[in-house]
This record gives C-alpha cells, structure tokens and sequence, in this order.
C-alpha cells in the first residue's frame, strides 16, 4: 500500500435478523457461522494482510472482552479498542477512530469495515482497497459499490454514471427499494449494492462532519480529547452523549460533494439473514444444508441448523430452520428479513430471549443455565485457565459447588483451599467468596443456587480484575 491506512472495525450491532444465535450480549460478528473463525476475526485478518496496520475497533461495553479475547486467539493486536459510552449508530463511531487516527497522524486514511461482512477474493478486494486510497488521498470519501446480480430489496443503492469500474463520481444514494424498482435498477447497469464499507481521509470526514452535523462532530471530539484508559480499553468521555445517532450514509455522504466510488465484485455477502447463511453454505443434492443431528424425509432447499437435540422434517421446502437451547426459529425463506419482528416482540414482552443465550459469556469464561427452579437455579461454570471471578457475596442465596473438571482455588470468608474433580463446598448466603482458576486447563463445576432471589444483579463485588 503506497499510502499508510488505518482499519476501522465497527464491531457494535446485534443482528437481530440472526436470531436466535445472535443475541444483544452475544451478536453475530462474535459467532463461527460460516468457516472455523468468528466474522470479526475473519475481518480483522483480511484487514490486516491489506494494510499491514494494526485496527482501531470500536465495539461497545458489554462486546469490549470478546472483542479482546477473539483478537488475541488469532494473534493480532491493535492500535486503540475505542469502547462507545453508547451506540449512536456508525457516524459516530467512526468519528471517534478519526480522532483517535488523527492523534497518530494527521494524514490519516481510514478503511472502515463493519465487523460481519462476507469477502470471497482477497486480492481483488486489496486491489480496490489501493484504488479508493489514491481517492482518499486527494479528499475524498470512497465507498465501495457492489455489482448487483440479482433485484435484492435488502440492501441500499448507490447510482453511478457507469458501473464499469474505477474510481468515480456518487450520482445519488437510494434506499432499500421494492421489488419492481430493484429490477429496473439491475436492469439499467448504473446502480450499485451499497456495501457500507469505505476508504477515507481522516481530516477530510471529521471536516464534513462539522459541516453537516456540527453537533455530533463536536461532542464526539471533546469525548475523545478527554478519553480516558482502562486496561486495555479507551473510554471516550461522556461528552459523547451528546451527539446524535446517525448512519455515515445519511450525515455525510448523501450530503458530502466529495462522495465516491469503487464499483467492485469481490464476492462480497453482508450477512445480514439466515439467506445470506444459506447462500453462502455448501448443499447436498436436494439443494438442503444441515447441521447437527437432521434427519429430512423429502425435504429440499432449505437451512436446518441443529443444537443438541435431534431435528426432523418432512415434507419442507424453502425453509429456515435453527435450533438453540432456549429457543427454536422455523421461517419461510423468503420472509427471514422479517425474523427481526420476532425479536422486537419479544423485547416488548421484555423477555430475555433476545438478549441472552443460556450460556452467558464473560471475561473469565462463561455459566450456562441447566435448571430454573422457583427458588433454585442449577448452572453450569467455566473458567478460563489463570482466570478469576471477582471477590463478592450475595444477599438472598446461598450456592453449592461440584467441581467436575480441573481444580480450582477457593477463597469462602478467610478460609483459601483448592477445590479438584468430584469434590464439593458450600457458600453461605452473605459471606465474601471468589472462585479462581490456578490451572492449565478449563475449569468446569455444577453450581447450585438456592435462595429467595437469584438475579444476577444479586452480587456485591468487594475485587475485581476486570473493573467491573
């Protein structure tokens, strides 16, 4: 690359329409869904071997150790993991990492890439990556326009003097279209998928910024000018409140004189749906993918992903089917844009299910839900090697302790003890505990809660490594 770019991972977002794998707290650019690395390790790594650079992430409070720990589990660091005090959609998030690029270098160019797209051709994606780069250089702001191969209502457009390649001037920016429209424009050859993924100056996006939305380039400055540090986290000010939430298409590039484009046909797939899973998923002869334990009798074209239960159809075609320990999603091809309806519902029942999966995960390993009594809980806990649960107590339970892997190290009131495999301890509702993890490999223990509450914001913490 002639000119030096700085990634920008957007790593914020829930994929409400991947429900019920993903999950507010557990989103989908954190899951294996297509290959054997997570869509934002696959992202950083093809970001990297295009810029040699390390990433700016932008990610919120709830992703900011999952984002770490997948960074670290495929060896690549970064430059700032800039944890948002909000969401404020991708205006504002990438004016946090120009600012932050800024400080570095004040010709700074940005590629920003949300963290759950799909790149088949790395070397034509690199090739358009230096295109747009020359663009940036000279001020302006470059998308990349996706050739069209079908009318696809589910992506926004870009229209184009010609869709032949180059770097060339914005016409206009058009929304979701219907059917009949996106067929005219896969007709016409001059429109483009708008891929939400760009090449920009620094200094030339904060200077539009300012001009178009004053307000949001101001607050998201001052939060980084008085951001402050926190392990291996930057935490912009709260001055970052007071921005408005906006997308990068509707503050600045539909207004911008400056807008750009690189039509490209890299294979790109922004996996927004179960159909984008399906499309991109190898199928047997009766055009089906499974997974887990499927058992189809004249079942064709369809999705089946199992968990741990066995699944069985007959008679099904264009189908989605998943399967997860709490909840199970059966849709008709054609309507999975409309899974986010379900998980809306769902939030306005305030049920947790759009929210969490059985198996929470945190900085230390995870627990998984087994049995929700009504005044008892079994779980169980992992714990990462070398980890540790913070020093803490709970007020309305008590908590029993079977190991069934690894040992751990025990602190119950001013006793410290290791607990091994097939051995048990008590904890007394009120009195200070932690559980840490002095081995080499995982610990695994069946936890038994039983108590008048048993809410996890039961828990007042006296230690923790995590800050929390």
């Amino acid at each position: 690359m002639e000119l030096p770019v700085i990634p920008v991972i957007l790593a914020g977002g829930v994929g409400s329409r991947l429900w019920p794998v993903s999950r507010t707290y557990y989103p989908k650019q954190f899951h294996r869904l297509l290959g054997e690395k997570s869509f934002i390790q696959q992202t950083v790594l093809r970001a990297r071997e295009v810029t040699g650079e390390a990433p700016i992430v932008v990610c919120n409070e709830e992703h900011r150790f999952m984002v770490a720990e997948q960074l670290r589990a495929i060896g690549v660091g970064w430059h700032k993991l800039i944890l948002e005090p909000e969401g404020r959609s991708s205006a504002p998030a990438i004016a946090l990492a120009a600012v932050c690029a800024l400080e570095k270098d004040a010709n700074s160019v940005l590629l920003v890439l949300p963290s759950d797209h799909l790149i088949e051709d790395q070397a034509a994606f690199k090739a358009a990556v230096k295109v747009a780069a020359q663009g940036a250089k000279k001020g302006g702001l470059v998308t990349f326009g996706v050739q069209p191969d079908r009318p696809e209502t589910g992506y926004g457009y870009i229209q184009v003097a010609n869709g032949q390649g180059g770097l060339q001037a914005v016409a206009s920016f058009v929304e979701k279209p219907q059917l009949a429209v996106a067929q005219d424009y896969l007709a016409s050859g001059n429109y483009l998928w708008n891929s939400g993924m760009f090449v920009l100056s620094a200094q030339s996006y904060m200077d539009e910024l300012s001009e178009f939305q004053p307000q949001m380039a101001a607050a998201c400055s001052e939060a980084m000018h008085n951001a402050s540090t926190d392990m291996d986290f930057l935490r912009p000010s709260d001055a970052f409140l007071a921005s408005p939430s906006d997308s990068i298409d509707f503050a600045v590039m539909e207004k911008t004189a400056h807008a750009m484009v690189v039509p490209v046909d890299f294979g790109w797939n922004d996996i927004g749906a179960w159909d984008a899973i399906f499309a991109e998923s190898e199928r047997d002869a009766e055009g089906n993918h499974f997974r887990g334990d499927v058992i189809s009798i004249d079942t064709t074209d369809s999705l089946v992903i199992g968990g741990k239960r066995l699944i069985g159809t007959v008679g099904l075609k264009d189908v989605i089917i998943v399967d997860t320990a709490d909840a199970v999603l059966v849709a008709d091809r054609s309507r999975v844009q409309d899974v986010k309806a379900i998980v809306a519902q769902l939030a306005s029942d305030d049920r947790e299910e759009p929210h969490y999966h059985t198996e929470v995960f945190r900085p230390w390993g995870s627990y998984e839900g087994l049995v929700d009594g009504e005044r008892y809980q079994v779980k169980c806990i992992r714990v990462k090697p070398g980890a540790s649960l913070s020093l803490q107590l709970h007020h309305h339970r008590s908590e029993h302790w079977v190991v069934v892997k690894g040992a751990g190290r025990i602190t119950r009131g001013e006793e410290s003890f290791i607990l091994s495999e097939n051995q048990s301890t008590y904890i007394p509702q009120g009195v200070k505990h932690r559980l840490e993890n002095p081995g080499a490999q995982e610990l695994e223990l069946i936890e038994v809660q039983v108590g008048s509450y048993l809410g996890e914001d039961d828990i007042e913490r006296f230690d923790d490594v995590y800050g929390r």
